[in-house]
């Protein structure tokens, strides 16, 4: 898998080379690119930004070495798609995350200061958000969507299980997790899960998906591809009713 960081910190691909990321990079399995608009200016102070037409606080991107810059990824990359990190973008989601590590290489535009020049939006695929809030630039924002794509691509973790049993990849909350000691603080680790029967323990573990979803995340399940075994389970949540459980 391969991105571009289009931004004027280049340096925070550095931030990027570390645990599972790093070993991804040092096997062949991920490549992270930095592009610098600056690199694309005239002038000697390598200017990126000027005062907004109308009047206002703060300093807009010029359209100018964005646009450059974007150019260049499309030379290196032509099946490259190029997506604005903006807060008017899609938000981001696990399924997304999972339909661009599947895809051709991608290409994050970070902005800074006010904002980009409305025009760079006519040399973009697409734009995502990471949410309703506002942040300095999209730094950190790319950082969070690469190594949440990368954690997908194929040979990047060890086990293709993991990856199926987490949050929001089968469209519900993950369920709670215990390793030893079986007793902390009093604290003991549900009785179910140190009874060697897989079956139950795997029951268990749904139960829990779907009584975390619905307590934190209702929404999450009226979403849900649900199997009557689910539905099932559902029922007993909504009862309070919990098999598990010591009287």
């Amino acid at each position: 898998m391969r991105f571009y960081l289009v931004t004027i910190f280049p340096e925070v691909v550095e931030a990027l080379d570390f645990s599972i990321l790093k070993l991804a990079r040092e096997r062949g399995l991920l490549e992270i690119i930095p592009v610098n608009p600056r690199d694309f200016t005239n002038d000697r102070h390598r200017t990126v930004d000027d005062e907004p037409y109308g009047g206002g606080a703060g300093m807009v991107m010029k359209p100018e070495p964005l646009v450059a810059a974007i150019g260049e990824v499309r030379s290196r990359d032509p099946e490259v798609r190029v997506f604005l990190l903006s807060p008017r973008g899609g938000t981001f989601t696990q399924s997304m995350a999972q339909e661009l590590a599947s895809g051709p290489p991608v290409a994050l535009v970070c902005g800074r200061y006010e904002g980009i020049d409305e025009r760079v939006r006519d040399y973009v695929d697409g734009e995502i958000s990471l949410g309703d809030f506002v942040m300095a630039g999209g730094e950190l924002a790319a950082m969070v969507i690469v190594e949440t794509v990368a954690r997908l691509v194929p040979g990047v973790l060890g086990s293709r299980e993991s990856l199926e049993e987490e949050s929001f990849s089968r469209g519900l909350l993950e369920y709670p997790q215990y390793t030893r000691p079986p007793v902390f603080q009093g604290l003991e680790v549900p009785e179910v899960l140190r009874s060697g029967n897989h079956q139950e323990i795997a029951r268990w573990r749904r139960y829990q998906q779907i009584k975390v979803t619905w307590e934190r995340r209702p929404d999450l399940l009226a979403k849900a591809d649900l199997a009557q075994e689910d539905r099932d389970l559902l029922v007993m949540v909504v009862r309070g009713k919990d098999p598990w459980k010591r009287p």
